[in-house]
This record gives structure tokens, sequence and C-alpha cells, in this order.
């Protein structure tokens, strides 16, 4: 049995980049930073999970299917490679927790006439700016 994490890991591109932003000569130099490609329709998982993952409106989804994510935040590419695995692992897990159903609910009593008296109140400090009654 293959662990999700490790299908993960085996079916992710990652190709070193250059970081982006202020650093010193090293910056010029060093391709620290990682990105992540993950194809969600040509990978292992479940069938129900892939399309979970494609609906999901996060902006690390292409149209194409794929799972993009940059990662740049520590100065080292081993670092930055872990990361980006763990980003990719957070989104499916994300994916997979089932969504709940909201249950609606009626406002109480109190809440409505609360309501309506708040709105008798506007109404009368309205009333008081019309034209004077003879």
């Amino acid at each position: 049995m293959v662990t999700t994490a490790a299908l993960l890991e085996r079916e992710a591109q990652i190709t070193a980049i250059r970081a982006q932003g202020a650093g010193g000569q090293n910056v010029n130099k060093v391709s620290s930073a990682v990105h992540l490609r993950f194809d969600v329709a040509a990978s292992a998982l479940p069938a129900e999970l892939k399309q979970r993952i494609l609906a999901l409106s996060d902006a690390r989804v292409t149209t194409e299917g794929q799972v993009l994510i940059k990662a740049q935040r520590y100065r080292t590419q081993q670092a930055n490679r872990r990361d980006a695995l763990a980003r990719l692992r957070e989104l499916v897990e994300q994916a997979a927790r089932p969504v709940l159903p909201r249950k609606a609910t009626r406002p109480t009593r109190a809440s409505r006439e609360r309501r309506l008296q708040a709105k008798r109140l506007r109404g009368a400090v309205k009333a008081l700016r019309g034209q004077p009654r003879d």
C-alpha cells in the first residue's frame, strides 16, 4: 500500500529556479526556489478526489488540470522542496475533507421582535424629517 504522501512526491515534477526578490551576492547564482507541477488527471489518486481537487476555487489549480506551487520561502532548495510538497499534501487533504451540508435555521421569536422594533424606531425617526403638518 502506497501512502498518499509518497504517491504525491513520486508523481510531482519539481524544478529548481532562481528565487525572486532581494538577496545578496548569492541570489543571482543559486537556484534555491522550487516550482512544483502536479498533473491531477494523470495521477493515481481516486477519481472522486481528482474531481474535488479540480473543482477547488484555488488559483494554484489551472484550467488544464495541473497544480502549480512555487516555494521560495527558505534559503535552501531542500527546504523549499519540502515546503512545496507539504503545501501540495495540504491542498489534497483539503479536497479530501467532505463538505458538510448546511442546516437551515429559523430566527427566534425574540430576534424577530427586536428587528421589528428597530424598524419601527427607524421609521419614526424618518417620519420626523417630513414636512410639518398643519
